[in-house]
């Protein structure tokens, strides 16, 4: 079963609670926890993996032969990113703005074009001191495109017989969230109840409804703001699974990387039954 942790805005607790669930499950279940933040990775503070083995993320990009190219013009005319252009007798190459589709190599009729690796970032994995499988992305400074560093952690790191897969999405509703969410079983949506909190959280859910996944909400932050969420949750008919209480005790002890059903044992229960839920939503 693979559950997909996501939110659509940053701050939300979106990784405490990713963190926590595969926490709970990990005794008495194989876990793969997969963090595909890949622009601001951190759950490796909370679960503390030995990250024993690194790979490169990378993009095929093209690799023009000037020899070979007559500069026709037709690997720029099928490029629907603007990463390639012919100016007279010269080829530009943007790699900042491909895609790696490779239609302008397969579109060449001179086989000019080759496809070679652009770097964008590291992928690292390793196991958690509870068992866990644990993989993460990331992106390189300055880099841009993140959807394909996640597309290969995932491809990098299938689960295996039995596993449970805990995927912590980026925040917001980009195309990251989407390649992160994508395959998954069941999507937990984590949300404040604020303004703010309200407004991500639609626009999240309207996500979810695009993709066709089932949801759930996990109040975080519980007793502050009002109750418009909740409202919104009853309104669509999105179940809230649990709610985490605004407490210093908490916030303060997760700013120290300590996880929440670490804070809270009670929260391990907790968290198993959103599971057990979640689970039979999803078959």
């Amino acid at each position: 079963m693979i559950i997909a942790v996501a939110s659509g805005k940053g701050g939300t607790g979106k990784t405490t609670v990713a963190t926590s669930l595969a926490l709970s499950l990990a005794p008495d279940n194989p876990v793969l926890f997969l963090d595909c933040d890949v622009e601001g990775p951190n759950a490796h503070l909370m679960l503390k993996p030995s990250l024993a083995h690194r790979e490169d993320a990378f993009l095929l990009i093209p690799a023009v032969d000037e020899v070979l190219c007559d500069h026709c013009g037709i690997c720029a005319e099928v490029c629907q990113y603007q990463a390639i252009a012919v100016t007279g007798r010269r080829v530009l190459v943007f790699p900042e703005m491909c895609h790696g589709c490779g239609s302008c190599a397969l579109n060449c009729p001179a086989r000019a074009i080759r496809e070679v690796p652009h770097v964008l970032g590291t992928l690292e994995s390793g196991n958690t001191p509870e068992g866990i499988r644990f993989a993460r992305g990331v992106l390189t400074v300055g880099e841009i495109l993140a959807v394909p560093v996640i597309r290969q952690l995932k491809m990098s790191h299938p689960a295996q017989i039995g596993e449970t897969v805990i995927i912590d999405a980026p925040p917001g509703t980009s195309c990251p969230v989407v390649e992160a969410v994508r395959g998954a079983d069941y999507v937990i949506l984590v949300t404040e109840p604020t303004q703010f909190g309200l407004h991500d959280l639609k626009l999240a859910y309207e996500l979810t409804c695009e993709l066709g996944l089932p949801a759930g909400v996990i109040i975080s932050r519980d007793g502050i703001g009002d109750r418009e969420v909740d409202d919104f949750c009853l309104h669509v008919g999105l179940p809230v699974l649990l709610r985490i209480p605004m407490e210093r005790a908490i916030a303060a002890g997760i700013a120290q990387g300590l996880p929440l059903v670490s804070l809270r044992p009670e929260y391990n229960a907790l968290f198993k039954e959103l599971f057990l839920t979640v689970a039979g939503v999803s078959q």
